[in-house]
């Protein structure tokens, strides 16, 4: 039995207090229970036997226990059925659009409808049901997870949530039969038996009691025959059975147990369920050979250049002197780190057998996996199209992993109502996509790229019924988008129709009261939900207190939690598809968007991240928790049973988070722009993977939530001294005693009762969370190895549903004041301060000593889309590059890490804050071989043996060390070559301006705006790469159009001047000349952009060159003006030198 008092004490404590004492004492050898007619065990003391009076001899020497067949289940307090009054909360939640804030009560909208189409899945909220009997109430039926109605008494009176709560105060009477309710399951159900909102810690070794899904027949009934034969269960005899090793879980003796095979667990062979595969030897070796040469090289050389000045330009060699010192400073940087990287694999099939197979901890194989909460964000409907969030939620809600551990949480930082209605389409489209993605086993689980793919879809399938199910589906998704594309509209026509029928209302008033009509006052032009009531958040004429900066807090569950065990369909001819072996279960999705007020900073996305990681921990709170952006979906079915792999292997409870690689679809073949990142994504992070682990970048990145609360893992190591040895630190134990004890200050040696409201706010329920989420992520203590672990089966016992003040106090924490004079922001969730705040999350978990993982699956993981347009791509890299510069300026500089972080990942953080200041001596090195053609002189002043020398060998080794790394990282020597191109396009624009920016920032307190990069929603028939040849024209531009104009001109101006010479210097000319095309073979894929698709290039360009070359030639004839012919004393016209 769990540690939980049982419903008897609850009712009355006096009893409770007495039973507590009895089965304290050290006399007491007998234990005392009832089995109620609900299958539960009521623990009774001596006191309660005397006061039942007849009954206690019955109970004094034995105890009559009824085994735990199919249909009689004794349940435990996490495995109880939910009752009618549970269930009916449960409803009541769905149903109910909550909302609130800062100075506001928490108000519950209920709602008959959501959406105009029909809503058919029992969980969804507003889905079709019967209407309540009791006069003067239209509210709908209480339903069960089959969306059946509940009829709490025997004469089948249909009644509602509220007129059933009502007849439970009036005396628990039928309003039907004027009858007490009597039903078996419900009989003991007490209406004011509800949850409390607060969040428990399962008990270790729970049992799972739920009914065998095995035994059921082809009506959903039992077989008990079947189950005798697959469960090897027992009915005892007569109607006593004895259950083995006692009745309560304290009979058992749990020093030298043996487990269920007769085997000690640390007799048992380890399983890992990962791999660390270093890369091999003959790759690897030379590579770091060759970047120790280069480096000394670059030594050599830049002693060399230091020690022979030219003396005809010492201008020119200044300047290219310390531009040459800075880029080897930054290739150091940027090589370091790279010198151990790994590959890593995981074993799908040793996860299954530990956490889903059926054992003695875990007898009837439920899935002790861990819980995961997924948040997407979007922010604004116009740049986000819907459509693409809502085929994003639906390859999540299709996700392969267990429905009832899974959770998604769609945060609208717009407060939308065309967000709104489209997350509730997508919801009712998943009745149909997801158990069809079960049943033929889809990938991807993304609707609108499955049906995109080319090649034969029935490659694999072997049900007959494929093509006819594939074909109905498709159908639907074609009726899905039109109606997704169509909300705009439908949401205008609707408020218009409201409003105006309000007008006629506020006329017809008027004209009742005998009013002057010409003073009518103006009626607000709102926003009306489908159930012809005003939507609480962003309207789309501005209102007070509906405006996108200005509005209440909104929550709204979508689908509710699923039940704990299996639902699988109904064969029914009206059915659209035969999922009648196919769960039908849908994973909660949960609709919000936080509170918004004038005078408050919301900090953009990392704000409405952390409130998310708030309404999440108080609603669901599971352990762990995967972010996407709006526009990135869910490509691999299993990916994240690959990424929960790393949280639970031995010495998972020291990774804060799973890293995966972003890949993008829609790019262009050429990868113009390098926007597949190919060389950061598999080189540079594949190379961090080696050390303390991968940045945090964004989307795609599975987190421990125990480590986003700011807490350092349970054990690190510290890197002290000049060699930075090594020293391992246990920063935290855990008690010894039952896990129920455990709160928040335990993790952390500085917190205390008092500082905890400090540091995470004032709401309880949140507090509460905070150890559980940390006791249900760490991994299964299966074996002596695995330290910091939890008891096999701990996590097979449902979650407790969810009731009206759980979701109100899931509004609190998500209102506008709650983080006011706390540490969230600052030390717990996504930091604020930055324009990459998850780079900047990353490092401070790394900083604390977390460890971090890169999981690279075989199939793509997730896919997204990236700005294929020039100007948009250079949009992106800027606000990239900003943060970077705010992280240098901040405390979050590497220079000021702890000792926690090892030696390389501090390089790497380095680099990240230092590359953007690269732009400036590379914007002066991209015209120092302009200038020399100029002035026809040299970097050197002679191309000698030793400089070219130097050069060969530095150009042979970044070659060598380019191939090298291809090798490792698997990426295309082309896309190798495309980053080499845009670093240059990007370093003389996009972090130039990075750096002023940042800059502007630091001494002059101007805050920087960046605007959504819009994701484009292209229609079928248009080209997906027509964007690509657009020229938006910015400011971004102009310095590589100036760098490319000013070289091409230099090399034209210096041939002509060395072909008209009487002593033509080729040799500097060549040099010159080389290093200028080297500059313009980086700018091609620039020229390319501007050029357009046909090849045409726009006005300004031509403008540009113009001015430019007008600009030159006067500023040379200005340093250089021409000399006087010998042969004519007055001759002043201009001549080649």
């Amino acid at each position: 039995m769990s540690n939980a008092p049982p419903k008897k004490a609850i009712r009355n404590p006096g009893a409770g207090g007495s039973a507590g004492s009895s089965r304290g004492s050290a006399g007491q050898t007998v234990k005392f229970a009832r089995r109620t007619s609900s299958g539960r065990y009521v623990s009774l003391s001596r006191e309660d036997i005397d006061m039942e009076g007849e009954l206690a001899a019955d109970y004094t020497n034995y105890t009559v226990q009824i085994p735990p067949t199919p249909d009689n289940q004794p349940m435990m307090d996490g495995a109880e059925p939910a009752s009618v009054a549970m269930k009916a909360e449960e409803q009541y939640v769905s149903n109910s659009l909550f909302t609130g804030g800062f100075n506001s009560v928490t108000r519950a909208h209920l709602m008959d409808k959501v959406i105009e189409s029909e809503v058919t899945h029992p969980q969804m909220a507003g889905s079709k049901g019967s209407r309540c009997a009791m006069p003067a109430c239209d509210g709908k039926v209480m339903r069960n997870e089959r969306g059946e109605d509940i009829d709490p008494c025997d004469c089948r009176f249909k009644i509602c949530r509220d007129c059933y709560l009502d007849a439970q105060k009036d005396g628990c009477i039928c309003p039907g039969c004027k009858e007490h309710y009597k039903i078996g399951e419900y009989a003991e159900d007490d209406p004011n038996d509800v949850p409390s909102g607060k969040l428990h810690l399962p008990g270790p070794g729970g049992v799972n009691t739920n009914k065998s899904l095995l035994a059921r027949n082809q009506n959903g009934e039992f077989d008990h025959n079947r189950w005798l034969f697959e469960s090897s269960g027992t009915y005892g005899y007569g109607n006593a059975f004895w259950p083995k090793g006692g009745m309560y879980d304290d009979d058992l003796d749990d020093e030298g147990s043996l487990s269920g095979d007769g085997v000690l667990p640390e007799q048992k062979p380890f399983k890992p369920l990962t791999r660390k595969m270093p890369m091999p030897t003959s790759i690897i070796s030379p590579y770091r050979i060759f970047i120790v040469i280069r480096m000394f090289v670059l030594i050599f050389y830049l002693t060399w250049r230091l020690r022979n000045p030219n003396m005809e330009a010492l201008w020119l060699w200044g300047m290219s002197i310390v531009c040459e010192l800075w880029f080897a400073f930054s290739w150091l940087l940027d090589m370091l780190p790279k010198v151990n990287p790994i590959n890593r694999s995981t074993d799908l099939a040793v996860l299954k057998e530990k956490f889903e197979t059926p054992s003695p901890s875990n007898p009837h194989g439920r899935s002790d996996l861990p819980g995961l909460d997924v948040f997407v964000s979007t922010a604004d409907p116009e740049k986000e199209p819907v459509l693409t969030t809502a085929t994003t939620i639906l390859s999540i809600l299709a996700v392969d992993y267990p429905v009832e551990k899974l959770a998604c949480y769609v945060s609208d930082d717009g407060g939308a109502l065309l967000t709104f209605e489209a997350m509730a389409e997508a919801a009712s489209f998943a009745n149909i996509w997801v158990p069809f993605c079960k049943k033929h086993d889809i990938e991807p689980r993304q609707p609108d790229s499955y049906f995109s793919l080319k090649g034969d879809p029935t490659k694999g399938k072997r049900r007959s019924d494929f093509v006819k199910d594939r074909r109905k589906v498709k159908r639907e998704f074609d009726e899905f988008k039109v109606r997704i594309n169509s909300l705009p509209d439908s949401i205008r026509r609707r408020s218009d129709a409201f409003n105006a029928r309000e007008d006629m209302k506020m006329l017809k008033h008027l004209r009742e009261t005998g009013a002057d009509p010409s003073e009518q006052p103006k009626v607000k032009k709102a926003t009306w939900m489908a159930d012809g009531t005003h939507w609480p958040g962003t309207w789309a004429a501005s209102a007070p207190d509906h405006a996108k900066g200005n509005h209440a807090g909104i929550l709204q569950v979508m689908l509710k939690p699923p039940s704990p065990d299996p639902l699988y369909g109904m064969h029914d001819e009206e059915q659209l598809i035969d999922f009648s072996d196919v769960d039908i279960r849908l994973p909660m999705l949960v609709y919000m968007s936080r509170e918004k007020r004038p005078g408050y900073d919301h900090n953009k996305k990392a704000g409405a991240m952390n409130a998310l990681v708030r309404c999440s921990a108080v609603m669901s709170n599971g352990p762990f928790i995967l972010n996407f952006d709006c526009d990135h979906y869910i490509n691999n079915a299993q990916a994240v049973r690959e990424g929960m792999c790393f949280m639970m292997d031995r010495g998972g409870e020291r990774v804060a988070y799973i890293q995966f690689p972003q890949r993008f679809e829609g790019i262009d073949p050429s990868d113009r722009y390098a926007n597949n990142n190919t060389v950061f994504f598999d080189g540079n992070m594949r190379a961090l993977d080696g050390l303390q682990g991968p940045m945090y970048v964004g989307t795609g990145c599975m987190f421990r939530r125990f480590a986003l609360y700011g807490f350092d893992p349970p054990r690190t190591t510290e890197y002290t001294g000049v060699l930075f040895k090594k020293k391992k630190v246990t920063t935290f134990k855990y008690p010894e005693t039952d896990t129920q004890s455990l709160k928040a200050e335990d993790f952390d040696a500085e917190l205390t009762s008092q500082l905890v409201p400090k540091r995470f706010g004032n709401s309880s329920a949140l507090m509460a969370s905070i150890p559980v989420a940390e006791f249900q992520a760490r991994p299964i203590a299966d074996h002596p190895a695995v330290q910091h672990g939890r008891p096999p089966g701990a996590l097979t016992v449902p979650r407790p549903p969810l009731d009206p003040p759980t979701v109100a106090e899931a509004v609190s924490v998500i209102s506008c004041w709650y983080e006011d004079k706390t540490e969230w922001g600052d030390r717990v969730g996504w930091i604020y301060g930055s324009v990459t705040e998850d780079v900047v999350s990353g490092y401070r978990m790394h900083n604390r000593g977390w460890r971090s993982v890169y999981c690279i699956p075989k199939r793509d993981a997730f896919l997204g889309t990236a700005p294929i347009n020039l100007t948009d791509r250079l949009h992106q890299v800027l606000r990239w590059a900003t943060g970077s510069v705010e992280i240098f300026f901040s405390k979050n500089n590497a220079f000021l890490a702890s000792r926690k972080l090892m030696f390389l990942q501090r390089v790497a953080y380095l680099n990240v804050g230092i590359y953007p200041f690269t732009s400036i001596f590379l914007l002066v090195y991209c015209f120092i071989p302009a200038l020399s053609l100029f002035s026809g002189f040299f970097i050197v002043q002679t191309l000698n043996v030793a400089f070219l020398c130097y050069l060969l060998t530095i150009t042979v080794t970044l070659i060598a060390l380019g191939v090298l790394e291809v090798k490792w990282s698997g990426i295309a020597l082309e896309d190798w070559w495309r980053n080499e191109q845009f670093w240059l396009i990007s370093g003389t624009s996009a972090h130039l301006y990075a750096v002023v920016q940042g800059l502007l920032k630091v001494m002059a307190g101007i805050e920087i705006s960046f605007t959504l990069t819009a994701k484009a929603a292209a229609d079928e028939n248009e080209d997906i790469y027509a964007d690509l040849y657009v020229v938006k024209w910015s400011s971004l531009l102009i310095p590589p159009i100036t760098i490319g104009m000013i070289n091409i001109i230099a090399i034209a101006f210096a041939f002509a001047r060395t072909v008209y010479s009487e002593n033509p210097r080729w040799g500097k000319f060549i040099g010159g000349g080389f290093f200028s095309f080297w500059v313009l073979a980086h700018l091609y894929p620039f020229a390319k952009g501007l050029m357009g698709r046909r090849g045409k290039t726009p006005t300004i360009v031509f403008v540009w060159s113009g001015l430019i070359s007008i600009t030159i030639s006067l500023l040379w004839v200005a340093i250089s003006p021409p000399e006087a012919s010998s042969t004519g004393a007055h001759s002043t016209g201009f001549q080649f030198p």
